[in-house]
């Protein structure tokens, strides 16, 4: 028995090194360049705790922005072409110039992952080509934190399955600008017929207002969601889900449709 046990044991600290190798990489980034976000620190830890819990990926998480270049670094070898995906949950205009930039679009553009977190559209308001990319800018959020309704709106979907059809959550939803779904999938949104529309911050008179979506962008795959301002939003099962099939589908490790489609009416 105790040689059994010894095989046994081999054959699984064998596999280790191929599990390790097997695990995919990504760039966290909460430099904040304006508003502070009380949850930026335990979101991001979550993110780092649900990619060692799943086995999925590892996470480097940074408060600069020095790892986004293909430009070889000194310091430890590693910038974009080291990771699978980078996630922004991130406020302002971050220290990035114009070859980083570059880099950083290309990066997606090329095939690799983006994925966004709440104030993630409240950055790089002097870049047009982030919000074409991320698929808006952040307008205010008119209800603060709330309760919010959301609406699934597209139930297959990978990412957001493991939801009810309709569920509410406590968090602050933003409002978005410049923002279109002839670019984007909306997978959930709020029920603008449970929203105060009276409110002197609504500005979207199409009271379309999305909760998370994904797009291609190029030959990658980009991921946002307005969720995320409050720790106990991070502490939600269901959420934490969302966040580890968002970050497999922008890796491509999953399957998910990103076709641009139009509002469904309500019944």
């Amino acid at each position: 028995m105790p040689r059994r046990i010894a095989i046994v044991l081999t054959l699984i600290l064998a596999t280790v090194p191929a599990l390790a190798q097997n695990r995919k990489r990504l760039l966290a980034i909460g430099q904040v360049k304006g508003f502070q976000h009380d949850a930026t620190s335990h979101g991001l830890a979550t993110i780092w705790k649900i990619g060692q819990e799943s086995g999925v990926y590892d996470t480097f998480i940074r408060t600069d922005t020095q790892l986004i270049t293909r430009r070889k670094l000194d310091a430890n070898g590693k910038n974009l072409d080291y990771f699978d995906a980078v996630l922004f949950y991130t406020t302002g205009e971050l220290d990035l110039d114009d070859s980083q930039k570059a880099d950083l679009l290309a990066f997606v553009r090329g095939g690799k992952g983006f994925v966004g977190a709440h104030s993630a559209i409240d950055t790089f308001y002097n870049w047009p080509e982030y919000g074409e990319m991320t698929g808006g800018y952040f307008d205010l959020h008119p209800w603060n934190q709330f309760q919010a309704p959301v609406v699934v709106e597209d139930p297959d979907h990978p990412i957001v399955r493991h939801f009810p059809k309709e569920f509410r959550i406590m968090d602050e939803i933003y409002q978005v600008k410049n923002f279109s779904r002839e670019r984007v999938r909306v997978l959930m949104s709020l029920d603008a017929a449970k929203l105060d529309l009276a409110n002197k911050n609504v500005k979207r008179t199409d009271r379309d207002f999305a909760v998370a979506w994904v797009r291609n962008y190029g030959a990658g795959r980009v991921f946002y969601s307005t969720f995320g301002h409050r720790e106990d939003s991070w502490n939600r099962p269901d959420v934490q889900k969302m966040w580890l099939e968002a970050i497999k589908w922008s890796m491509g490790l999953t399957q998910g449709e990103a076709a641009p489609r139009p509002k469904a009416a309500r019944p």
